[in-house]
């Protein structure tokens, strides 16, 4: 079940809608169209308002249409419709679109624009890129939703992704996102075996699963969220294997707690590790590098640096391609890093993301070739 929005734009010349009669002509014509798609329908309120007016209608089960006039030429249109899912859409796309070109032939519309009908559900379908587009997924269910300490979990099917994990209303990781932590690894490009490697976060397990198979001498998970592990254990297995049932094995450990507390311990036993892998928040989009999650991340990265080996790397995952803003800020901090760092990025396409995605690998800068 879902409440149906279907949203159409127009825009015509502003003398005809410039007063209270040309709007009025206006939604006549609107009007008596829009009685054709949608049954029994009858004005209800009428209100003027700043720069134009709003029409309000109600129709058939409880169909109500708003119509907004504004007096410098754009008119909208939104029909918002209750439907099971067994039941066939009032107004379907199709028929959307076939009412705006009447409405646009009829009413002489210099343009005009018709939406997919929003599905608004007690589980979303829609999640925004990282640059806050809007995407809509092929979500058909929810399988797992709780809130945790720290965030809202939830474990929801795609049609076409396979299970998916969301935190706090963010596409985190889904079945069909190996190239997300193959990108994030750098398979085939770095050599694990006979590595001690620290991952900060990674509560999907999927990391963990995949390193494992790189034959390394030990790896310490270090993950906050009891609940993400116990979801994904659950119903990400495809991606996690078993290692978030065993949490130890002869060359792991997943340690819950803040990552920063074994962090500290490692830096005050002086222990050096060869990799670390930040996969904890990604970069926050903002105009400047500042903030908790700003000061958070830069705490992390100049912790991180004083437990690698001078030969050792930190791996992380950045951002959207798209969301350069962010990703420059990012490069910003790294120059100021002390001792001095050089970095590399990777770009991939994550499938449940729908965008390309930054990948950073960073170590030390090497002082026997000249580099500052």
């Amino acid at each position: 079940m879902s409440v149906q929005t279907l949203l159409l734009d127009f825009s015509v010349d502003p003398a005809r809608v410039g007063d209270e009669s040309g709007q009025k002509t206006v939604f006549g014509q609107l009007e008596t169209i829009l009685k054709e798609y949608v049954p029994n329908l009858i004005l209800a309120a009428d209100i003027k308002i700043d720069g134009g007016s709003l029409k309000l209608l109600t129709g058939k089960k409880g169909t109500t249409v708003s119509v907004r006039m504004f007096d410098r030429g754009l008119v909208t249109v939104n029909i918002e419709y209750y439907k099971e899912d067994t039941e066939e859409p009032l107004i379907s796309f199709k028929s959307a679109r076939v009412l705006e070109g009447q409405l646009k032939k009829y009413i002489t519309f210099i343009k005009s624009q018709a939406y997919a009908p929003i599905k608004r559900c007690l589980f979303s379908r829609y999640y925004p890129t990282s640059d806050e587009r809007l995407l809509e997924y092929d979500i058909d269910g929810v399988l797992f939703d709780e809130q945790s300490p720290f965030q809202r979990v939830q474990i929801v099917h795609s049609k076409s992704l396979g299970n998916m994990l969301v935190l706090d209303d963010l596409q985190n990781i889904s079945e069909a996102d190996l190239v997300y932590t193959e990108t994030l690894m750098q398979r085939g490009r770095e050599n694990y075996e006979g590595k001690e490697i620290v991952i900060l976060g990674g509560g999907d397990g999927a990391l963990l699963f995949e390193l494992l198979k790189e034959k390394p001498k030990f790896v310490w998970m270090l993950e906050i969220d009891e609940t993400v592990m116990r979801a994904c254990d659950t119903h990400l297995r495809s991606i996690c294997g078993d290692v978030l049932e065993r949490r130890k094995g002869t060359n792991y450990e997943i340690i819950v707690e803040d990552c920063m507390v074994t962090v500290n311990k490692f830096i005050k036993e002086n222990k050096k590790v060869d990799y670390i892998f930040g996969d904890l928040t990604d970069i926050p989009i903002s105009e400047s590098a500042c903030g908790e999650l700003w000061e958070f991340m830069i705490t992390i990265l100049h912790s991180a640096f004083q437990i690698l080996k001078p030969t050792g790397k930190f791996m992380t995952h950045g951002n959207g391609a798209t969301s350069r803003k962010s990703l420059e800020l990012y490069e910003q901090e790294l120059e100021k890093l002390k001792p001095p760092v050089r970095f590399t990025k990777s770009k991939a396409f994550v499938p449940s993301f729908l965008e390309d995605w930054i990948f950073y690998q960073i170590s030390f800068k090497s002082t026997d070739n000249g580099d500052a």
